[in-house]
């Protein structure tokens, strides 16, 4: 194992478990906003694909209404009506990831890597598309700071490719301190499309 495999292990157990640390008193009250706001779960578990296509149980905070598809198509805006209220809020701040720090710790993901997607997408997949499963999937990565929801799925794929072909300490630290930004600034949550319509509407008096 590569000293590149190691580290990136040993940084993946003490980030996560330092945010679960601090983060803590946050969770706990994310979860009973979810609860208190609409039924169901406050957690929302599927699998997903993990390395090597080995499926594991992906976490995240439960933001739309409680008998959505789950296999349905994410919202492409915030007025989607599946999501609750609390939902469009941790969408838009990106607080419904917080629970894969669970998976990382676990070892499941990693802080960097390509997004975790459906075990039934593998088979539409080319074999060099297939190139994104050789590596952990993660809590960002290259295609969530280069556009996120605003690219097509073949933009993403490829952007995971690259990614997977140059990966290294120094891009994993890139892509990390970029995510930070791009949370900050909600860019490319939902679909451009939908968001820049929502803007020009803003934009009326």
């Amino acid at each position: 194992m590569s000293f590149f495999k190691i580290s990136k292990r040993g940084l993946d157990v003490i980030i996560s478990l330092s945010a679960l640390i601090i983060l803590c008193p946050a969770l706990f009250f994310i979860v009973i906003v979810i609860k208190v706001s609409s039924k169901g779960p406050a957690i929302f578990k599927q699998k997903r694909a993990g390395k090597n296509g080995n499926p594991f149980v992906f976490y995240k905070f439960r933001t739309m209404i409680a008998d959505t598809d789950p296999f349905g198509p994410s919202p492409k805006s915030g007025r989607d009506p599946r999501l609750t209220k609390v939902g469009r809020i941790l969408r838009e701040y990106s607080l419904d990831e917080l629970p894969q720090l669970f998976n990382i710790l676990k070892g499941d993901m990693s802080v960097v890597g390509p997004r975790p997607l459906y075990l039934s997408q593998i088979p539409e997949w080319s074999e060099r598309q297939k190139k994104r499963l050789l590596v952990k999937p993660g809590l960002t990565g290259l295609a969530q700071i280069s556009g996120r929801g605003e690219l097509t799925r073949e933009e993403k794929l490829e952007l995971d490719i690259k990614y997977v072909e140059t990966a290294g300490f120094s891009a994993d630290v890139k892509i990390a301190l970029a995510t930070i930004a791009y949370v900050f600034k909600r860019k490319g949550i939902y679909e451009k499309r939908y968001s820049q319509a929502k803007s020009t509407r803003s934009m009326k008096p």
